[in-house]
Formats: C-alpha cells, structure tokens, sequence
C-alpha cells in the first residue's frame, strides 16, 4: 500500500513538473479575474490575441535557434531594422514627411518582401558570424546586434527624415495589422498559420529531425553524416526571416516606427521559448509550448495593467518564472545526464 502510494505521488509531481506552465496560466488569470472579473470578456481576449500574436512569430523564430543548441540576442534590432524599413516604403504619397519624397506608392507586398529578405540576409550574417567563424553565439549575436542598430539608424537619420517617427502609411498596410478577417485579426490567423507550418516542418519534415539532432548532440550529429554548419546557418537564416516579418507586421499594428523599436523583444522571445519548454541546452521543445509561453507573458503584462498594479511588478514576476522555468530545465537536463 505505501508503496502505491508513493508512486502515486511521484506521479502527480511529475505530472505537475511537467504542465506547469499551464498551471501558472491558469493560476495569473483566476489571480486577475479575482481582482477585476471584466478580465474575462471577449474584448480583453481579442486584445491579448492581438498583443500575442506578433511576439508568437517572433518567438517562433528564436524557437529554431535554441532547438539548435544557440541563442540569438539580435532578434529585437532586426525587428526594429524591419519595422523601419517597412515603414519607410509603406508611406502614402501625400504625407507631409515621406521618408522617400519621390517615391510612388507601392503595394504593401513590396515592404513584406523588402522585410523578409533583409532579415534573412541578416541571419545570414548571424549564421557565419557562429557556424563559420566559431564565434559563440551569445557574444557573436551581440556584436550583430550592434551592427543592425547603427545600421539602420544611420538610415533612419538619412534627410529629409532625420530620425523623425515614421507614420503616414498606406490604409492597407496598416489594415494588415489591425484589420481582421470575420471578426478574426489579420496577424492572428498569419501568426497560426505559420505555427502550423513550424509544428509540421519540426515533426514531419527531414530538416527537423535533422535539427533536433544537432541541438541533442552536436559532435554525434556531425560523425552520423550531418552537416551541422549548413544546419545553423539555416536556422539563422530562418529565424532573421521571421524577425523581419514580424518588424513589419508590427509597424503595421502600431502605425509608426522608429529605429528602437523591438527593443527588448528578443529576450522576451527567449524568455516564452524557455518557460514554453525548449530546453537552454538544445534538441528539446514544441511550438504549443512556446505559444503558451508567449501566451502567459502576454497575460502578465496585459491583466496587471487592465487591473491598475505597477508595471514594475511585471518584470518581477516574469523574472521569477524564468528563473524557475530553467531551474526546472536544468533538473530535468541533470537527470538525463
């Protein structure tokens, strides 16, 4: 009998262990709603959906790096690269000031491609950067970062803007970020749509075996024949196409832009992509779990304001639960050991 007994509990812990980012969703939002119970409504849903929704494809382009066993902290200046460039070719012709004076009015696929590919050629440069030059990643990443950033704030100073706010965009591109598709937001169904995509590329796709691989295991991943350079680069390069998609989405959502937007943004992904369950140390995560983790910090940030409580406190809780969430990650990493 103590014996069942004993595995009983051992079980339920495990269980715990194991849900407890669900648990901790569940917990903030009665904690919320207790304190005002309008936090349950179809409006604050919407709102939070909306707020989430570009930090998910955000998350889920870091996602790809930490499956690979690498970090990225240039994550927020691409999206900041991103939203100004977008911003600056997004612009109707009769705003007082056009960042381009001459320049026609495009259609807002034109900024979405110019986005994409400036955010993988800055992959790129990330991918070399760890996977060619050995440089590890947190240290190589921070120096791309630095790089971005002056980068674009040299264009974001360049005449006739001088480093003003970019606004005046075109009504289109600016119902891509706030319109919706029967009552449903345009972001929101681009953000499920591309979580889909990540789900079947990393479980029913070659490449994510051949990642999880690499992430688990680099040096067995290279003697069974994988080429682990090529690997990173891609995943580099794929994760610079989601921050650039997500710079212009943003500026979309927002409608303005200036060269420190995103700030902050790449830790924030990380920090859901842990809490979600992707382990520090690689090979290891999902994207629901990284979607619930994006969830949570959404709810944190949003429920303690709709509820009047000092935004500080925001980064207090948030601390403690990726202080746990790789306290956790690192246990579980120990006893596979």
């Amino acid at each position: 009998m103590v014996n069942i007994m004993q595995t009983k509990q051992f079980d339920i812990k495990k269980w715990a262990q194991n849900n407890a980012i669900y648990l901790v969703l569940i917990a903030i939002i009665i904690l919320i709603t207790v304190k005002n119970p309008a936090f349950l409504s179809l409006r604050v849903f919407r709102d939070i959906l909306m707020q989430s929704s570009t930090r998910l494809i955000m998350a889920m382009g870091c996602m790809f790096v930490i499956l690979s066993g690498g970090a990225d902290l240039s994550g927020g200046r691409m999206l900041g690269a991103a939203a100004v460039l977008a911003g600056s070719l997004a612009q109707m012709s009769t705003y007082a000031n056009k960042f381009f004076p001459n320049l026609q009015e495009l259609p807002i696929i034109v900024p979405i491609i110019a986005c994409l590919l400036m955010g993988m050629a800055m992959g790129l440069l990330n991918g070399i950067v760890v996977a060619k030059l050995n440089v590890p990643a947190f240290i190589g990443t921070l120096g791309v970062q630095l790089i971005i950033y002056g980068g674009i704030s040299i264009y974001y100073n360049m005449e006739p803007n001088r480093s003003q706010p970019l606004g005046g965009f075109l009504k289109t591109y600016s119902k891509l970020g706030t319109g919706s598709f029967f009552g449903i937001p345009y972001i929101l169904i681009i953000a499920v749509v591309l979580m889909i995509a990540c789900h079947i590329v990393l479980n029913y796709h070659r490449f994510g075996k051949t990642l999880f691989a690499v992430g688990g295991n680099q040096e067995a991943a290279r003697v069974s024949g994988i080429n682990v350079q090529r690997i990173i680069m891609i995943v580099y390069i794929i994760a610079g196409a989601f921050y650039g998609l997500t710079g212009a989405l943003e500026a979309a959502r927002t409608g303005g832009a200036t060269n420190n937007y995103g700030q902050g943004y790449e830790l924030d992904a990380i920090a859901a992509c842990v809490v979600g369950g992707c382990s520090v140390a690689g090979g290891v995560g999902a994207v629901p779990g990284v979607a619930i983790g994006v969830t949570v910090f959404t709810v944190i940030q949003y429920g303690m304001t709709f509820v009047g409580i000092n935004p500080y406190w925001q980064n207090v809780v948030k601390g403690a639960i990726i202080v746990i969430a790789v306290a956790i990650d690192v246990r579980k990493y120990a006893k596979k050991r």
